[in-house]
């Protein structure tokens, strides 16, 4: 098997597996992807309830921890990542949303040409098989399905009765004109089945693409260089230290933190912070690892005796063995669950040109990502969709498998407390209809909450990630922490592109999983018209 390619990409999470598989449709173009972790092609990864076993421990999941958050009274927050092919879109709740119109306008505004909205659509419907949608804002020919849940649970029915009680509007399609509204969530599966972007782009082809090369288990620890173009990767792979190179281009795309962690192993970054940690810089680039942001979220949570929720407590068990049978037999029901069914957007102040919170209702009680366990219940997120705080990605060492030093800075401004009070609000008027109050029975967390003193000590005890981080490898024309161009390539190299949510130069209102499918589509077009010159 051939050591040099002439394309090698580093991660294939949504942005990596997106963008090799659409660069090794062309036979004549070899590529070579490499992971970290496994395959992910078993029952555990395509069955969407067991997302709940993978978000809370180590399957399939670098459990990755954060420093002390200053804003959050010291806390150490939890930060999974998927790993493996797929990356975290194999272990994620699946909600295919795109974001609001008006952040890729942001982008475009910032100076980068050909991240509108109206640019960026394209991208998102050639990636989209939509099973329910069609029109001008869906693709329905794509290679990742999208698709209304089977879970046929009867709570999404009290949930549209709360947000008519709460006189919020009701929102069908998320990802079309309008985003603002509550309603059911589409998700990235197929009969009931988890479609991760591996499953999408990259394991149709195994065996059948002779110039793709996948490569799992492969832990890469530095980029080659031949003067400032890169020519190719080290990796770890077992016991064995191996090389492999390339003809034209190492496409980074291990997620926000990883590749910023391997751009700065391998020499590229601040220049004077590497040289503390023994590393010889390569490239002074000082926005690697900047810029971090994330959605912080906060999580109403209730029990109830109403039988249609996850749980271990004897009826719940009971539920899941029925469902289990259900889902063996036709691909619907609770097993299809995850768990975020229901949710939407919402604004704080009607004078908001756009919704600043998220909901993503849970048919489980959630406490501590799932790592702390109650009885039988529902949970209600609450993300603030562009919070101002800004947080980093550092090395701890110079060693390729320590983890590094992840820094959201939750809360760190002031605006992002105050903005969390009125989402805090915003949401218990959905929970205080009388529709949300005919399911619980107890709540869990904020019963003792008065004021809005109250509020801001609960959002500072609980809050944590949704599991969107972006933005360590920012995108930008004249910006002194840009790290690529509006092509992606790695400022001041060649031969280097970053490929995957660490290019956002902003958070995008929504979940993230398909931004960064969409970034992988673009990516991949814009290096197939380099390569023709065109």
């Amino acid at each position: 098997m051939t050591d040099e390619v002439d394309f090698i990409v580093v991660g294939g999470g949504s942005g990596g597996a997106t963008v090799a598989g659409r660069l090794s449709e062309n036979p004549a173009t070899s590529v070579a992807l490499l992971d970290a972790g496994g395959r992910n092609d078993n029952w555990i990864v395509t069955t969407p309830y067991m997302l709940f076993l993978m978000v809370a421990g180590p399957v399939n999941n670098w459990s990755f921890t954060t420093v002390p958050q200053k804003g959050l009274n010291g806390r150490i927050g939890y930060q999974p990542r998927g790993r493996g092919l797929g990356g975290s879109s194999a272990i994620n709740a699946m909600v295919y949303i795109r974001g609001h119109r008006a952040d890729y306008d942001h982008w475009a505004a910032l100076g980068n040409a050909g991240w509108s909205y109206d640019d960026v659509l394209p991208y998102f419907k050639r990636a989209e098989n939509n099973a329910d949608f069609n029109g001008a804002y869906h693709g329905q020919s794509g290679p990742l399905p999208v698709n209304r849940l089977r879970t046929d649970n009867p709570v999404h029915e009290i949930f549209l009765q709360a947000a008519r009680e709460a006189q919020f509007p009701l929102r069908d399609d998320f990802n079309a004109e309008t985003q603002e509204g509550l309603g059911l969530y589409q998700v990235t599966q197929r009969n009931g089945e988890r479609w991760s972007a591996a499953r999408a782009y990259i394991q149709p082809h195994l065996g059948t693409r002779r110039n793709l090369r996948v490569e799992t288990a492969a832990q890469a620890s530095l980029i080659l260089f031949d003067g400032k173009r890169a020519i190719g990767v080290k990796y770890r792979q077992g016991k064995e230290v191996k090389e492999i190179r390339c003809r034209r281009e190492v496409i980074l795309a291990s997620g926000a933190f990883q590749t910023p962690q391997l751009l700065m192993l391998s020499g590229i970054g601040d220049a004077a912070a590497l040289a503390r940690l023994g590393i010889a810089p390569l490239h002074d680039l000082p926005g690697v690892g900047q810029n971090l942001q994330d959605h912080p979220d906060f999580i109403f949570a209730y029990l109830s005796d109403n039988p249609n929720f996850s749980s271990l407590s004897p009826q719940g068990i009971s539920r899941l063995l029925r469902g289990a049978l259900q889902y063996r037999r036709e691909r619907r029901g609770p097993i299809t669950s995850n768990f975020a069914e229901c949710g939407g957007f919402l604004k704080t102040r009607p004078d908001l040109d756009s919704p600043d919170i998220q909901l993503h209702f849970g048919m489980a009680v959630t406490d501590d990502h799932g790592r702390k366990r109650h009885g039988n219940g529902f949970s209600c997120h609450f993300c603030l969709l562009r919070p101002r705080s800004r947080g980093t990605v550092m090395l701890k060492n110079a060693d390729p498998l320590t983890a590094p030093l992840i820094d959201p800075n939750f809360l760190g401004e002031e605006e992002d407390l105050e903005a969390m009070v009125a989402g805090y609000k915003t949401t218990q008027r959905l929970m205080q209809t009388p529709a949300m109050r005919s399911l619980g029975k107890r709540d869990l967390f904020t019963s003792e909450v008065r004021s809005d003193d109250d509020i801001r000590a609960i959002l500072r005890s609980r809050v944590d990630t949704v599991y969107h981080p972006v933005g360590t490898c920012k995108m930008g024309v004249d910006d002194p922490l840009a790290v690529v161009d509006p092509q992606l390539r790695v400022r001041g190299l060649a031969g280097l592109r970053v490929v995957d949510a660490s290019i956002m130069p902003t958070l995008i209102g929504g979940n993230t999983n398909a931004p960064t499918i969409m970034i992988g589509e673009k990516a991949a077009d814009m290096i197939k018209s380099e390569l023709r010159g065109t």
